[in-house]
C-alpha cells in the first residue's frame, strides 16, 4: 500500500495500480523500456492490473513473468468495462494510469488519475479527467515508487 497525506488534496491509500497497455506502457505493442522493471518494484506496495482491448495480440506474451493481471476486453463498451473492473477493486484505493477515450471514466473515478502522452497522443477528455499529466510512462511510475513527488504536483 502507498498512503500520504497532500495539504489541500487529502489522505491516499493506494493498494491497486490499473493501466492502460497500447498507448500507456506500450507503444505498437512493445513494452516502453524499463516499464516492466518499473512494474516489478511498484508490485511490492500495490496490486497491478493491465486492462486493454490488446490492439496488437501482444499483451500477454510482453507482459509474460511481469506480476500483473492482464484482462482483455471486449470491443463494445470499453470505458465502461474499464470503469466496472476499477469499481470491484474499489475507487477509493486505485490509482489509473491511460490515454485513451476508453480511459477517462477510470482515470475520472479512481483515487487518483494520472494520464500519459506518448507517440499515439491522448484523448483530450482523458488528459482533462487527470490529476496529473506526463509525457513519459517511465515518470508516472517513478512518481508512484517516490510517492512524495505525488505533493509537489497536487498540493494546494
Amino acid at each position: 500500500m502507498i498512503s500520504l497525506t497532500i495539504p489541500g488534496y487529502g489522505d491516499l491509500h493506494l493498494s491497486h495500480l490499473v493501466l492502460d497497455y497500447n498507448g500507456t506502457l506500450a507503444v505498437d505493442g512493445e513494452p516502453v523500456d524499463g516499464v516492466c522493471e518499473q512494474l516489478v518494484g511498484l508490485s511490492r506496495d500495490l496490486s497491478i492490473h493491465v486492462i486493454t482491448a490488446d490492439t496488437f495480440g501482444t499483451v500477454r506474451k510482453k507482459l509474460e513473468g511481469v506480476p500483473v493481471t492482464v484482462a482483455v476486453l471486449g470491443k463494445d463498451r470499453q470505458d465502461q468495462a474499464k470503469l466496472d473492473y476499477v469499481s470491484r477493486l474499489g475507487f477509493d484505493v486505485t490509482a489509473c494510469i491511460g490515454n485513451g477515450r476508453n480511459d477517462r471514466l477510470m482515470i475520472e473515478a479512481c483515487a487518483l488519475g494520472m494520464a500519459v502522452i506518448l507517440g499515439e497522443g491522448a484523448y483530450s477528455q482523458t488528459v482533462q479527467a487527470a490529476d496529473l499529466v506526463f509525457t513519459r510512462i517511465t515518470d508516472a511510475l517513478d512518481i508512484l515508487s517516490n510517492p512524495l513527488r505525488l505533493t509537489a504536483g497536487l498540493r494546494c
